[in-house]
């Protein structure tokens, strides 16, 4: 559940304000497949590193499983991101030195997880991305469409109950689009919460929530 309350982001510069998301209260309950729909600069991605934790608010709560993640610290955030969130980049945010299978890993190192178990279930997840013949290539040797399947894989590496996504399908041809969304499909309807900022219409017939966004407001 992620309750959000009088959100407010405003981005200053110098004597300029640039106020990204106004006054947002919207409730999004555990397991719903929730799309954020706004021409871009409407502030959809600001909306999802606020919920993710990668970026702080100038006001408001954002309460995700009973707790305001407006009052942790660092440290608190660090955990956050690492253990509940999954983020899904527009542009993969894969590391380029590391093989696909080393991104996965990555995420779970950071947990703690011992390295025989990363290595499994990282197999496991890309398998299931349809990656798993190209776990020991490179980011710069895959597609655009294999690298957001492994970048997928990495959100997922933790079993986060939340799976933000940003624009997953935007740099994708229509035909790799297409299986994405069929694959955070598969996800929610193995209990996944996801919210997917896009512009694609193409998902709204996948979601059980449509929510717009336009100059830093919500509604929906």
């Amino acid at each position: 559940m992620i309750e959000v309350e009088n959100l407010i982001k405003v981005y200053r510069r110098g004597k300029i304000e640039v106020i990204a998301i106004r006054d947002v209260s919207v409730t999004i309950k555990k397991g719903e497949f929730a799309l954020l729909i706004g021409p871009s600069g409407s502030g959809k991605t600001t909306f999802l590193h606020l919920i993710g934790g990668i970026d702080r608010p100038t006001a408001g709560k954002i309460v995700v499983n009973g707790k305001n993640i407006v009052h942790f610290n660092d440290e608190e955030l660090t955990e956050y991101r690492r253990k509940d969130v999954g983020m899904v980049f527009q542009f993969f945010n894969l590391l380029p030195i590391l093989t696909a299978i080393e991104n996965v890993m990555l995420p779970m190192e950071f947990a703690g997880v011992p390295r025989s178990e990363r290595k499994k279930r990282a197999l496991e997840l890309l398998k299931k991305v349809g990656m798993e013949d190209r776990k020991d290539h490179y980011p710069d040797e895959m597609s655009g469409g294999e690298q957001q399947r492994v970048a997928i894989a990495v959100a997922l590496a933790n079993d986060p109950p939340l799976i933000l996504a940003d624009e997953p399908t935007g740099e994708l041809d229509t035909e790799t689009g297409l299986k994405i969304i069929e694959l955070f499909k598969e996800l929610n309807a193995e209990g996944e919460t996801i919210i997917i900022a896009t512009h694609d219409l193409r998902l709204k017939k996948y979601a059980t929530r449509i929510l717009e966004i336009r100059d830093g407001k919500i509604t929906g």
